[in-house]
């Protein structure tokens, strides 16, 4: 899964990949402001086929978080 977590935040958001780790803060360490976090929760609803309400994208502070909501819908 964190492949592909680290494909959508390279190709949609252009950040490192290298920089995507599990313990990567979204705002400080990836630099995704409002606006691109936006973008990536449409990336990831398109990739994955779920829906992120607006308040499980305000949760959201790192990679892990990612990954820990996409478990969670995925099942």
């Amino acid at each position: 899964m964190l492949e592909k977590i680290k494909t959508v935040l390279v190709d949609a958001i252009g950040v490192e990949a290298d920089d995507v780790v599990p313990e990567a803060s979204l705002s400080e360490d990836l630099q995704i402001d409002s606006l691109a976090a936006v973008e990536l929760a449409l990336e990831l609803e398109s990739e994955f086929d779920i829906t992120i309400e607006d308040e499980e994208l305000a949760g959201l502070k790192t990679v892990q978080d990612i990954m820990d909501l996409l478990a969670e819908k995925m099942n």
